[in-house]
């Protein structure tokens, strides 16, 4: 049973994994055996320093996902490093924060750009490069508690979110058929830097956890199991689904 979950082998990417769930679930893949391309805004130094004391090998790229610009070049230099690409997360999100009437066209299309309009063209490239190259590949696209629910002074997040599960369930009807099996994960309420004014919010922060039966925010680790599923052949016949890893906030 533990062959099922065996990444030795396979190379990902993983956009957004500096830092947070994405530095989770870059090392989660990691200690299953994956070789790992870190896509980041900022340098990646820590997340390569301690995926490479795993014993796998790591490449570090910097690039902007606020445009589509350098998604062909992330896949392109995934495979001159390592060889090859299987598994792609994309991770990399951002959220600005403001009253509806308020919330500006600025921000409007800086979330979405990120969110949801790089997410379709990364997997895009990624997808091309695993037809080319004559095998399937996995995809997991992360998704919020706003993808179910509407939340508060986060339109433009809230929008995006909605869509990452739009375009989770069309990519999984168009290239499951090739061996490219598309899934998403909902992170509930994460110790990350997104959510850093929640957590400093005592009234919210208060009302958060209240509604979690797991009594807790959750920490990238929570993550690993998941994503390590989604990767492996332990998920082959799933696809176009997104899993919660929640605490239990959604059963509430």
């Amino acid at each position: 049973m533990a062959g099922m979950f065996d990444l030795s082998g396979r190379c990902a990417i993983v956009t957004g994994g500096n830092t947070g769930l994405g530095q989770g679930m870059a090392l989660a893949l990691a200690r299953a055996g994956a070789d790992i391309a870190v896509v980041s805004r900022r340098p990646a130094d820590e997340t390569s320093t301690k995926v490479q004391s795993l014993g796998r090998r790591c490449v570090t790229i910097q690039a902007d996902l606020s445009s589509t610009e350098p998604v062909e070049r992330v896949v392109r230099e995934t495979v001159d490093a390592l060889g090859d690409v299987d598994i792609l997360v994309n991770n990399a999100g951002i959220i600005r924060r403001a009253d509806s009437l308020e919330h500006s066209e600025e921000d409007w299309d800086a979330v979405l750009d990120t969110n949801l309009k790089s997410v379709f063209f990364l997997s895009q490239a990624f997808a091309r490069t695993c037809v080319d190259a004559g095998h399937g590949g996995k995809i997991i696209n992360v998704a919020s508690m706003l993808s179910f629910q509407g939340g508060i002074r986060v339109a433009a997040y809230t929008a995006s979110k909605h869509g990452v599960l739009g375009v989770t369930r069309i990519l999984a009807n168009d290239w499951t058929p090739k061996g490219i099996n598309v899934n998403a994960i909902a992170p509930g309420y994460m110790k990350t830097d997104n959510t850093r004014a929640l957590q400093e919010d005592k009234d919210r922060n208060a009302a958060i956890v209240a509604r979690i039966p797991a009594g807790r925010w959750g920490e990238p680790s929570d993550m690993a199991g998941a994503a390590v599923f989604l990767a492996s052949a332990a998920s082959d016949y799933v696809t176009g689904s997104v899993l919660p890893v929640d605490g239990g906030w959604l059963s509430r």
